[in-house]
């Protein structure tokens, strides 16, 4: 495609956030950068200069200062971003805003509504942090959330966080042995938890898993339990077992918080990798950077202004639910959701709470084109300035899906980054165009690259996503890892001092980036790499075909595609659909992408975040173990891939 999909208009360009900077930038450094290519290349050259200015830009509160020192002792592994500053992230996101603006509205599928003001989450919150306190919770200590999305879960982390302790969550669906092969890791004090959540209309009670949660978990003091709805909750009498209500009523008339001030590299949350090739890894994120890096992502990435109503499909056990709650800082309106997107539910919730930014996963966008949905039909989405689209690679049909059906109007935003730096390495930009299936810029003070095998930077064809600068989300270290081993391991033992992120991707000439799924499952047929996205947006065009799964299989001393289609209710898999399959494989990607063999399967398993398990499926294909069942949402799935005949053929 020739020409992008959107530009902005010269008065969107003039109003953005972006833009100011770039004036800010130039006047306080004596320069004259004109354009984002300009601006980034100085980003990643000027290192310390660059996050200093989005410190002072993007409002970062500190207590302390200091020096501002940037420290490279091992080059760009294990840098020391600005160690004398102190600041609290809560207060960050609660200093003084207008008391009577929205701070969180929420929606509990249609069973429950919900809002609350700057004025009324900083008193609960600071009720609840003289409450933690009470009980104990210190300055490092780890408080644990087993929690639906709702505002409690915001509550309990801003008063984890005002006392300098240490914040991680789960999502309720996971099972009791994913929880614990987490917070068994990490050992926290407290656990939040919900009474109850609701996914496609049904109730869950939660109350049926506390018994094993608590007797696993020995480092458990306090169990704090609350309603899904928000009303008050009594529970039978159990050692270590309080309501919300209970533990809080002493300290109702709090009025102030006493945010303890941490180091710019004191823990703030602990996030989890999805498991499925072992034990979650335990990702440590620091206080300073997380808040820095997310600051530069909302307010000149995103165009986040104060008032905007910041909406993102997440649970409490993604990272996206982090980055959600980091846009408080930026004066925000947190817009929560908690249940099944399923139907116009949150085309619902956009029209109706003037939602102007609008997150979801590319799988979300594609089940909407699936269904032929066109939200701009029903609803009025003229509030609307970004939509953003993370999870997996979004391919250039959704990218002409959202144009067309929702708004043409609008930046899109397709971003791809991580819980292993709790933010982005490739996003959005509000003042460049966007084009059909491509990511559109590296995020600033990121020097994102991809490279080669002989690890060269390349444009125009595919390799390895790295990033040679340093950045202050790095993660601080993976809880229990000695001599950071497993750290250096997973991300520098690939190419020497440059971080490896695992993304196979291509950098265009347009300075932008498409993602084609993950390095450590791309296919090798016949010895050419091919990322399993350029299969999957061919073969997710077949309106017979749901959604697919490819993955290589060890045959004859090379390795042949072997991919899975989990079809409409009511298809069968016919000679004459593989046929149509394989045709638009071999017409639109090339011939290599083409697979040996097509096998209809039930469902597709995925992780709990709703993310594919490649690896899994192809482990249990050749009769290998799958090593962490407990990280994978519906486990039974795999049994769909074991002994099949029709793999032991030509």
């Amino acid at each position: 495609m020739d020409k992008p999909l959107w530009i902005p208009s010269p008065t969107q360009i003039e109003e953005a956030n972006l833009t100011d900077f770039l004036g800010w930038v130039n006047q306080y450094f004596g320069l004259t950068l004109k354009t984002y290519e300009d601006l980034h290349k100085w980003s990643v050259s000027c290192t310390r200069d660059f996050w200093c200015s989005v410190w002072d830009f993007c409002g970062l509160m500190t207590s302390t200062e200091g020096k501002r020192d940037l420290k490279l002792p091992q080059g760009i592994f294990k840098p020391r971003f600005f160690e004398d500053a102190r600041l609290n992230y809560a207060e960050n996101l609660l200093r003084p805003r207008p008391p009577e603006q929205d701070a969180l509205v929420f929606w509990g599928e249609d069973k429950v509504k919900r809002k609350l003001t700057y004025g009324e989450l900083y008193k609960e919150v600071a009720c609840l942090a003289a409450a933690l306190k009470s009980l104990g919770v210190q300055q490092g200590d780890h408080v644990a959330g087993y929690v639906p999305n709702t505002p409690e879960a915001i509550k309990a982390m801003l008063a984890t966080a005002s006392l300098g302790a240490v914040w991680s969550s789960c999502s309720p669906d996971f099972g009791v042995s994913g929880v614990l092969d987490r917070f068994g890791q990490t050992k926290p004090k407290i656990l939040f938890m919900a009474d109850r959540y609701y996914y496609n209309g049904k109730c869950f009670d939660s109350f049926v898993k506390l018994p094993n949660l608590c007797k696993a978990l020995s480092s458990l003091e306090q169990v704090i339990v609350f309603s899904y709805e928000g009303k008050p909750l009594s529970l039978p009498p159990q050692e270590g077992v309080s309501t919300w209500e209970e533990i809080t009523k002493p300290f109702q008339g709090t009025k102030e918080i006493n945010f303890v001030q941490a180091p710019f590299n004191h823990p703030l949350f602990i996030l989890y990798t999805s498991g499925t090739t072992g034990v979650p890894k335990c990702i440590v994120h620091g206080v300073g950077g997380t808040l820095l890096q997310h600051l530069k992502e909302h307010q000149l990435h995103s165009d986040i202004k104060p008032g905007d109503r910041v909406f993102y499909f997440t649970s409490c056990g993604w990272m996206m639910w982090n980055w959600l709650a980091s846009s408080l800082a930026s004066r925000a309106t947190l817009m929560l959701y908690d249940g099944s997107p399923a139907g116009d539910i949150l085309w619902q919730y956009a029209h109706q709470e003037k939602i102007t930014h609008f997150g979801i996963s590319a799988k979300y966008i594609d089940g909407l084109q699936k269904a032929n949905i066109r939200p701009k039909d029903r609803f009025d989405l003229s509030s609307l300035r970004i939509i953003l689209s993370t999870g997996s690679p979004l391919a250039p049909e959704g990218f002409d899906y959202v144009y067309e059906t929702i708004s043409s109007n609008i930046c899109l935003a397709s971003i791809s980054g991580g819980s292993d730096i709790v933010s982005c390495f490739a996003l959005g930009c509000p003042i460049l165009p966007v084009w059909r299936g491509e990511l559109q810029v590296p995020g600033l003070g990121m020097d994102v690259h991809v490279f080669d095998e002989a690890g060269k930077s390349v444009v125009g064809q595919n390799g390895e996503l790295i990033c040679a600068s340093p950045f202050p989300s790095m993660p601080l270290y993976f809880w229990g890892d000695e001599g950071f081993k497993k750290y250096h391991e997973t991300y520098f033992e690939k190419y020497p001092n440059v971080w490896s992120h695992g993304d196979y991707a291509e950098k265009t000439s347009h300075g932008s980036f498409v993602i084609h799924g993950r390095s450590d499952a791309v296919l090798n047929p016949g010895g050419v790499r091919i990322g399993t996205a350029e299969i999957y947006r061919q073969v997710e065009q077949i309106p017979e075909v749901l959604e697919s799964l490819a993955v290589g299989q060890e045959w004859r001393g090379d390795v042949r595609v072997i991919l899975f289609v989990n079809l409409q209710e009511g298809v069968t898999l016919s000679e004459a659909l593989k046929a149509q399959i394989k045709q638009q494989i071999r017409l639109n990607a090339s011939p290599r992408h083409v697979p040996a063999k097509i096998i209809a399967v039930q469902s597709i398993p995925r992780t709990l975040s709703g993310k594919m398990v490649e690896l899994a499926v192809r482990e249990v294909i050749h009769g290998r173990e799958v090593k962490n069942f407990a990280a994978i949402a519906n486990p039974e799935a795999l049994n769909q891939f074991k002994n099949l005949k029709e793999l032991q053929k030509e």
